[in-house]
C-alpha cells in the first residue's frame, strides 16, 4: 500500500520547473539591494567627493567630533587647526563634514 502511494506521487511534475521556490529568494535580494546596498554606495560616493574637494581654509568636523580649520592638505592627510596655535594631523577619510564658512566664529 505504501509503495503504491509513493509511485503515484513520483510521476507528478512541477509545472513551474522549481522557479516558484527560488522566487522569494530573488525578491529578498532585490529588496535588500534597494533598501541597504544602493543608499550605502551613494553615501560612500558623496563622501569620496567631499574628501577630494578639501582645500586649505575649509572648516571641518572630524569623525571624532573635533571642529577646526584646515591649514595644510597632503595626499593622504590634512592638518587641522583646532585652536589658536594647536594643530592636529588627521587622515582625510576621518573628515566627517565640511561646515559653512564662518561657523567657527559663531561657536
Amino acid at each position: 500500500m505504501i509503495s503504491l502511494a509513493h509511485a503515484q506521487t513520483a510521476g507528478a511534475a512541477d509545472p513551474t520547473g522549481g522557479f516558484m521556490q527560488i522566487l522569494p529568494m530573488i525578491l529578498m535580494f532585490v529588496v535588500l539591494w534597494f533598501l541597504m546596498i544602493r543608499p550605502q554606495m551613494k553615501k560612500a560616493k558623496e563622501h569620496k567627493a567631499l574628501i577630494a574637494a578639501l582645500a586649505k581654509g575649509d572648516e571641518v568636523v572630524t569623525g571624532g567630533g573635533m571642529v577646526g580649520r584646515i591649514t595644510k592638505v597632503d595626499e593622504a592627510y590634512v592638518t587641522v587647526e583646532i585652536a589658536a596655535g594647536t594643530e592636529v594631523v588627521v587622515q582625510k577619510p576621518a573628515i566627517g563634514m565640511v561646515l559653512p564658512k564662518g561657523t567657527l566664529k559663531s561657536l
